[in-house]
């Protein structure tokens, strides 16, 4: 059997990618074995959660600390339960795992919310990626159908997964985004400021504000100085916020006029 895999041995911290033949050995105890694209690495995070890992930005898509936990804080906690209307529409930056996505759907049939969800990503993940990923596994099994359905549903055309959910993927970079009317939440998910500054300028989030409502909630992972002022002369109220496991602080910012 052929596979293109990832494999680390227990004494060596540099893996090796590429494609190898792999025969008895796929259970063999010294090695570790996980997924890849051309440049991509499954990995297992703090929580038992799956993360991808982007091999040539040497950066993960979530927290190497619990993907889930990430997520759940950041995105859930401090963005969609901050927000009470009964109709929310919600740009992501990067569509990644779609784990933002599979959490956000299932707080809209908890919460009996319904949910428009723009999300775009240019490098959207493989076939084997994203079934290899073990968030139906955790989360609940009968999510899987509607996770593997939002991955391959068709990009640039809207898709209902539930009576509550609605998805539109755009297959663009971030800075070429169109935005599909105002947004209530705008969950900003991108690479590291450090890793792909460009996605972090004044330009980009004077777009983002003019695309949100006024009260709107704009929400990410990093406390980052640039990024917060960068906020700051787009126009929105910044506040910082306590950080997701191994993160000290985290950054929301509000629309106020």
């Amino acid at each position: 059997m052929v596979n293109k895999l990832s494999t680390t041995h227990p004494l060596s911290a540099t893996p090796f990618t590429g494609t190898i033949v792999l025969f008895a050995t796929f259970d063999c105890p010294v090695l570790r074995i996980s997924f890849i694209t051309m440049n991509r690495t499954i990995k297992v995070t703090g929580d038992g959660s799956h993360t991808l890992f982007n091999n040539d930005l040497r950066e993960p898509y979530h927290s190497i600390n619990g993907a889930i936990a990430e997520s759940m804080h950041v995105f859930i906690r401090h963005g969609l339960n901050a927000c009470t209307k009964s109709k929310i529409r919600i740009l992501e930056i990067g569509f990644g795992t779609g784990l933002n996505m599979l959490l956000t759907l299932i707080q809209s049939e908890t919460r009996n919310i319904k949910i428009y969800y723009q999300s775009v990503d240019k490098y959207p993940l493989e076939s084997f990626e994203y079934s290899s990923l073990n968030y139906p596994d955790i989360l609940g099994e009968h999510y899987r159908e509607i996770f593997l359905r939002a991955h391959e549903c068709e990009w640039e055309t809207k898709v209902t997964l539930s009576k509550n959910f609605t998805l539109y993927k755009e297959r663009t970079d971030f800075r070429g985004i169109h935005p599909d009317g105002k947004y209530n939440i705008v969950y900003y998910d991108a690479f590291a400021p450090d890793k792909q500054p460009e996605l972090w300028d004044l330009h980009i989030f004077r777009m983002i504000y003019d695309s949100m409502v006024t009260g709107g909630i704009w929400v990410s992972y990093t406390s980052k100085g640039t990024v917060q002022r960068n906020l700051k002369s787009a126009g929105f109220k910044v506040e910082k916020l306590p950080g997701p496991p191994g993160k000290r602080e985290m950054l929301r910012a509000l629309k106020i006029s």
